[in-house]
């Protein structure tokens, strides 16, 4: 269900949720309880499953909860181990 805003003439603007059929022109204010117009706003269209948007809520959490890297002992490596081969053809390849 959509989200509409209002505006308290004596409060501020405070959002409800109603069915698009059955929206009020006027509603009451939840802090107040006065009468509040329905106001005129842009619609909150998200493609929350793209890519973009996936990357953009990651920047912004990164500022707050930053990823722990984990980094190996000095010395020590950090990959799999090499594994050996029997090819005589390799054993002419220059060693790291």
């Amino acid at each position: 269900m959509p989200t509409y805003e209002f505006r308290c003439p004596e409060c501020t603007d405070f959002d409800l949720v109603f069915e698009m059929r059955s929206v009020p022109d006027t509603a009451r204010c939840p802090t107040c309880g006065g009468s509040s117009r329905r106001r005129v706003s842009a619609p909150r269209l998200s493609r929350g499953g793209s890519a973009a948007a996936r990357l953009i809520e990651a920047t912004q959490r990164s500022a707050h909860e930053p990823d722990v890297v984990d980094s190996p002992a000095p010395g020590r490596r950090s990959g799999p181990a090499q594994k050996y081969t029997a090819n005589p053809l390799h054993q002419k390849l220059p060693r790291p």
